[in-house]
């Protein structure tokens, strides 16, 4: 008799997720986005981190319901999966994968780019390959050696990267000038740019829901994690805004904000402690993408919907090895070869599109699923989700034509995948 397949096992609780929510969110981004919310809307960039979280908040609550009603691995894929049919959950499961994979370029460009200055070898070309191979290296081998590993390092860079942030709130809190406030204000106030900055800032929370087939009990701790996690940024935001253009005068015009408006409260060891704080969150952020991302090329790989070694469980450590090695090798790839403005933009349309559908997955699964009742359940449902639907359409709205072809690419790229898993026999593609 052939023995059964070793199993992924469930070991993430809810704080556990709940933090994997926070650092999926609180990347290297807000360690830049303050001086660019300056420059656009001066002193009230704290109401720009308000608007946009209320804004992500429709789309955080049709998250939490449809989330409560799964605890299979997949996410988004698994969700658009059920609620349209396997197109439909193909095309945002596809689309997911490269937003992260795009997204983590992104961050191991400015992680190297943060430890320049700190590691001057880093900067050649050879030190900067290196740097970022170390790093890809090391979360890859957590990750491969179990979840329990993982889930507790992320919850350690999770504490180890708002610890800063929470000293930047508690010691400049008490030095913010009006003056200093006054002195930000800028002509022509571009509130919709702010806005819209602050929104992709809060991205990140869709890949923290991926692992549930990890989850002790995800159907209860998913909206929970959720919401909680949203609170907690928009807290930390709101209030590091708030403190950069408050102690620092011309807050617009500085490279590295957090780091300086430590130093301006704190002197050169707050400098230094801004710089590492950079480098901490975004190598948290990386180790969360690789323990999430995989999971989805798992789920895709169960259901035949990609080459079927990336459903494999490692048989000591119960981790899709192959999955997260894979991940991590196409994230090193794209980092290598590529920048962070041209991966940060891309990831940015193909993260509005998952939006979307997940919020119009809330309306389909109720209607599909009349008697399923959800642990989670928005009041007022349909008309949140097609807030959050408007939401992420405004938003798309903004992009340029010339962003929509790469889009292009990568989906006919992953029907070409797709057609060969299936022409290769390897394909399920009937199942539900």
């Amino acid at each position: 008799m052939k023995p059964e397949a070793p199993g992924l096992v469930r070991a993430i609780g809810r704080f556990d997720l709940t933090a994997g929510v926070v650092n999926g969110v609180v990347g290297a981004g807000i360690f830049g986005a303050p001086a660019a919310v300056a420059a656009l809307v001066g002193p009230f960039g704290p109401l720009a981190a308000l608007a946009a979280a209320a804004g992500i908040l429709t789309v955080v609550l049709c998250f939490a319901e449809v989330g409560s009603r799964f605890d299979s691995s997949g996410g988004p894929y698994l969700y658009t999966h059920a609620a349209f049919g396997r197109h439909v959950g193909f095309a945002v499961g596809w689309l997911h994968v490269w937003t992260r994979l795009l997204s983590a370029a992104a961050i191991l460009n400015v992680f190297v780019a943060y430890l320049a200055p700190l590691v001057p070898w880093t900067a050649t070309g050879t030190g900067r390959a290196s740097a970022m191979t170390l790093v890809v290296a090391l979360v890859t081998a957590v990750n491969v050696r179990g979840i329990r590993i993982a889930a507790w390092t992320v919850d350690a860079f999770t504490i180890a990267k708002l610890a800063p942030l929470a000293l930047l709130i508690a010691v400049g809190l008490p030095h913010v000038s009006r003056d200093t406030l006054a002195a930000q204000q800028v002509a022509d106030p571009q509130w919709t740019d702010a806005v819209l900055l602050m929104v992709f800032a809060f991205g990140g929370f869709e890949s923290a829901v991926i692992a549930a087939s990890e989850t002790r009990d995800p159907r209860g701790h998913t909206a929970f994690a959720l919401l909680t996690a949203l609170g907690v940024v928009t807290v930390v935001y709101a209030l590091v805004q708030l403190v950069v253009v408050g102690v620092m005068p011309g807050a617009a015009a500085v490279d590295t904000p957090v780091a300086a408006a430590l130093a301006v409260v704190a002197g050169k060891l707050g400098a230094l402690l801004g710089s590492v704080a950079a480098l901490v969150s975004a190598y948290g952020w990386f180790l969360g993408f690789a323990m999430m991302t995989p999971r989805i090329l798992f789920a895709m790989g169960e259901r035949g919907e990609m080459p079927s070694p990336l459903a494999r469980v490692h048989s000591a450590y119960r981790t899709p090895h192959v999955a997260v090695i894979l991940n991590s090798a196409a994230a090193l790839a794209l980092a290598l070869y590529g920048s962070f403005a041209g991966a940060a933009s891309l990831s940015v349309v193909t993260r509005l599109g998952i939006f979307a559908l997940t919020c119009a997955a809330l309306p389909a699964l109720r209607f599909k699923r009349p008697d399923e009742r959800p642990q989670f359940r928005v009041r007022g449902g349909t008309a949140v989700a097609a807030a959050g639907v408007l939401f992420c359409g405004w938003l798309l709205a903004t992009r340029s034509l010339a962003q929509l072809w790469p889009l292009a690419a990568i989906l006919a790229g992953g029907l070409l995948v797709r057609w060969l898993t299936a022409r290769l026999g390897r394909g399920r593609l009937d199942q539900p």
